[in-house]
């Protein structure tokens, strides 16, 4: 009788306890964060090419570029360095207020978190509606629904100080929330595309609002000829954060709660768990005993109420310019803005905080790279645009720096 005997196939031991092949997996096609980052450095690369090309002195330059290419290269250089330098200093910090007020120090820091308050808010709201397979465009429609119960709440009753202004939010949290309840009812119950219906209801959001601001009661009479509501009680606008030389105000505190609040809903509650059981298969999701009407409700309702907070602070917050006062535009394109912000964020609740940063960064430098750099602000909402692009298109970014598939090492063995 013989025996045959084979060995078992051992791997090769992976260097200092298996760091070497976890370095090795940051720069692979399946690390989201590593592709995010990419996306946006490719966005900048774009935002320098149109800092160039925007400048005719740097393109007269390109015409004689072989005979002195050093002009053309210095011109170019600086352009870039310019723009992406006002655009530092008017999002994070200036140098020169160094020694100035605290109010010029904290400036661009705080305009920077000021602008991407009600972007969190956004991003949530959609990426709430996404986890349960619903795509909520209604933003705009709900965010003016919660603008205007917060306002009505803000100039109609007189409450004592601290009580006001808490009951303001959740007047301008309960109109999103019940606007956004409607859009599930009606999906669930009528079997309406939620993307139709949340079309329609912002048409009917917009210029319900556009009737208000000129309705006795609701409109200003002070502000004959003008399309704006009776300005907020002082009682009920949203304090400042960090003293009143300072824009940002608490909505700030309120939008890293409800970042909280979101991820522990999403990640450790019953509710969560039926959202991303039915954005993954609702007919499994009704199968397993989920009740799919009552959820996706809920889920729209939820999402609403995130929208509804948006509205609070575009009217009750620091960033309003019309003295605590709805104006038609109150909505200020963020009910779009926010699915991009969600997009980028990848749906995850502090990835939405990072890009709602991110955005709020843009935004607050944007401005200021106009004045000191001479960039025209557009050059930022395309670097914005780039930055969906590539996110939404992972793939482009994979090819473009050559990011490997990950292997998967799995050791076999055998008898024979």
């Amino acid at each position: 009788m013989t025996t045959e005997t084979t060995e078992q196939e051992t791997p090769t031991p992976e260097p200092f306890g298996g760091l070497g092949q976890a370095a090795r997996n940051v720069f692979t096609a399946e690390n989201t964060l590593l592709v995010t980052f990419l996306a946006v450095a490719l966005a900048l690369v774009a935002g320098a090419v149109l800092m160039v090309v925007s400048d005719t002195t740097t393109l007269d330059k390109a015409g004689y570029f072989f005979a002195s290419p050093g002009d053309f290269f210095s011109g170019a250089w600086h352009d870039i360095s310019s723009g992406y330098s006002a655009l530092f200093k008017g999002a994070i910090f200036d140098p020169a207020t160094v020694s100035g007020t605290p109010a010029q120090f904290f400036g661009p820091i705080t305009n920077t978190l000021l602008l991407a308050t009600p972007l969190i808010f956004g991003g949530l709201a959609v990426s709430l509606a996404f986890r349960a397979g619903l795509f909520n465009i209604g933003g705009q429609g709900q965010l003016i629904i919660g603008a205007i119960f917060a306002a009505y709440a803000s100039f109609a009753w007189h409450l004592p100080i601290g009580l006001h202004v808490v009951v303001a939010v959740l007047a301008g949290a309960l109109g999103g929330m019940l606007y956004g309840a409607l859009v599930g009812w009606l999906k669930s119950w009528r079997g309406a595309h939620e993307v139709i219906v949340t079309i329609m209801l912002n048409y009917v959001a917009f210029y319900l609002l556009g009737y208000l601001l000129n309705a006795h009661g609701f409109h200003d009479p002070t502000k004959a000829g003008q399309a704006v509501s009776k300005p907020a009680d002082p009682n009920a606008r949203l304090p400042h954060l960090f003293g009143d030389s300072v824009g940002t105000d608490v909505g700030l505190v309120i939008a890293l709660a409800a970042t909280l609040a979101t991820a522990w809903l999403l990640g450790r509650s019953k509710l969560g768990f039926e959202v991303r059981a039915l954005g993954i298969n609702p007919r499994a999701a009704r199968i397993a005993g989920i009740n799919v009407a009552r959820t996706q409700i809920l889920a729209m309702a939820l999402s609403g109420l995130l929208f509804g907070l948006v509205g609070v602070t575009q009217t009750l917050g620091t960033t309003n310019p019309n003295n605590n006062s709805l104006s038609p535009n109150i909505d200020a394109g963020l009910g779009f803005d926010a699915i991009t912000v969600a997009l980028l964020g990848r749906n995850r609740p502090w990835g939405i905080v990072a890009a709602a940063l991110l955005f709020g960064a843009f935004n607050a430098g944007a401005s200021v790279m106009q004045a000191s750099a001479g960039l025209p602000v557009d050059i930022v909402n395309v670097v914005k645009a780039v930055i969906v692009i590539f996110v939404a298109a992972p793939r482009l970014v994979q090819e473009i720096f050559r990011l490997r598939a990950r292997r998967a090492s799995v050791a076999t063995g055998g008898q024979a």
